[in-house]
């Protein structure tokens, strides 16, 4: 990096897509500045559902306790059919397990999953700046200039358009949004209270094409109304109130936000231009079935915080190539799944209010991409490019392997006594990410360098039976498997990885 740069990543975006950014990148050491043009924080309950897999890269942020006391489970659905409400559950809710500690979506208004977040950037000493929109930019073999409401211009060696769908960062890089916005498709989201209404129960009303969700540990609501073709309505809080009631014989009141959502399905033709890269909603927008757009949003930001730290340290451009190989595909299939589900509740059919394990996002792979080819070794269970699953262990700090792993280094595991012999010959660089070594052995003892599998459940869970090194990115999915040659092979596998 040349001094003339005033940072190493400028982000257009302070909603949870780029605040996860930041605070990813913040704590890898480098400088950081987040743009948004909005006058302040985001105020609304828009996306309210938080995926088992978004919870851990919250646990790793440090962030997640926060938000398990701010949010709550999902109730039970309440269908009103006339004078009879029947229930419905649109999830099986799962017990923890050793390898998923949290297996069930968090109900959490989106302006509180922006708040935790906010906190944790003051925390890390950085301050987003409102009301300052990004005008255009000039890129370079060695950096952008961005040019900002404010007059200042600012040299980066990266910037990063998280900044919605109407992303001011996509538009000036000239890349393609490929999709379709329905304008005679709209819903009404409104915040509010509403009398007499229970609060166990996920509202809804079919034939008046609305519901309401309790929103946990307040009197609101988040109420949605889907209108009809050519209905155009007044967003004036009584005019609001009398259309509810007209619906559903309930009193609404006390509004604190109110938005008409158009469903939007489009893609963005690629992630990446130089040095310029989207994420979020910038680069991908879903309709709001299945509770996908954040979440997928959020492990953009995950995927791509490391590898820009790793990029900026010297590791290969095509790293961050890897970033659109990997995430393009996942947005590709989330946008597939939240349509079918949303054009199931527009049919009124009840597989529109079922969710499974697909919105989990836990079983999202990044097989057979560049940082995983398909003829890499494998173990009994995992695959290079899968999640990395938790487990029981011991280790200094440490109670179970998230534990071990939370931070923005690199881990390896070493299994059976020849791999662990090959610990510490194994070549790793100083600049960019650490790598932290651990060897794994059965019974008891705790040493600063072995990590304890007292049940034989890691083992187990990870598919190993013999000598093997396991090495797990910082966004926790499974970088390299060794079984042989244990420190040419790890230096095969972690040479794309890290910088030269």
């Amino acid at each position: 990096m040349t001094p003339t740069h005033d940072t190493d990543v400028l982000v257009a975006g302070a909603g949870p897509t780029g605040s996860t950014l930041a605070a990813d990148l913040l704590r890898r050491g480098l400088r950081v500045r987040v743009v948004d043009k909005a006058p302040h924080a985001f105020q609304g309950s828009r996306a309210k559902g938080i995926q088992p897999r978004t919870q851990e890269v919250l646990e790793d942020l440090g962030v997640l306790r926060e938000a398990h006391a701010e949010g709550g489970p999902y109730p039970l659905a309440g269908i009103h059919l006339g004078p009879v409400t029947a229930p419905w559950k649109m999830q099986q809710r799962g017990k923890a397990t050793p390898d998923v500690p949290y297996p069930n979506i968090l109900l959490l208004p989106q302006h509180r999953t922006d708040a935790i977040l906010h906190r944790l950037l003051e925390r890390l000493g950085l301050r987003i700046e409102y009301g300052v929109a990004l005008e255009g930019f000039e890129q370079d073999a060695d950096g952008v200039t961005a040019m900002l409401s404010t007059g200042e211009r600012v040299r980066s060696t990266y910037l990063v358009g998280a900044d919605g769908g109407a992303s001011a960062v996509r538009t000036a890089a000239g890349l393609g949004f490929v999709g379709e916005t329905d304008d005679s498709d709209k819903t009404l989201i409104i915040d509010c209270t509403i009398d007499g209404l229970s609060r166990d129960r996920w509202h809804m009303w079919p034939r008046a094409s609305a519901g309401a969700c309790p929103l946990p540990h307040s009197e609101q609501f988040q109420v949605m109304i889907r209108l009809k073709p050519g209905d155009t309505p007044d967003l004036d809080h009584a005019a609001l109130a009398d259309r509810f009631r007209a619906l559903t014989g309930l009193k609404l009141r006390a509004i604190t936000w109110v938005s008409a959502f158009r469903p939007n399905v489009r893609l963005v033709e690629h992630y990446r231009k130089g040095r310029v890269l989207l994420a979020g909603d910038a680069a991908h927008v879903h309709t709001p079935a299945g509770a996908q757009g954040l979440n997928t949003g959020v492990q953009d930001a995950y995927n791509l915080g490391w590898k820009l730290g790793q990029t900026i340290a010297g590791a290969p451009d095509s790293l961050l190539d890897s970033y659109e190989a990997e995430r393009l595909p996942i947005a590709a299939g989330v946008l597939g799944r939240s349509s079918e589900l949303y054009r199931n509740l527009s049919d009124h059919r009840v597989a529109g209010l079922k969710r499974g394990d697909e919105e989990r996002q836990l079983s999202l792979t990044y097989r057979g991409g560049p940082l995983a080819p398909a003829d890499t070794p494998a173990t009994k269970t995992l695959q290079v490019g899968d999640r990395a699953p938790d487990a029981p262990c011991t280790a200094p700090g440490a109670g179970r392997l998230f534990d071990v792993l939370q931070g923005p280094h690199f881990t390896v595991l070493a299994f059976g006594p020849r791999a662990t012999a090959a610990l510490p010959d194994l070549a790793w660089p100083t600049g960019g990410a650490g790598l932290r070594r651990f060897a794994v052995r059965g019974g008891r003892g705790i040493d600063s360098d072995h990590l304890t599998d007292h049940t034989g459940q890691l083992a187990d869970i990870y598919g190993i039976d013999g000598d093997a090194l396991i090495l797990v990115r910082p966004d926790g999915y499974i970088g390299g498997v060794v079984t042989t040659d244990w420190t040419s092979s790890f230096a095969t596998a972690a040479k794309h990885l890290t910088p030269r």
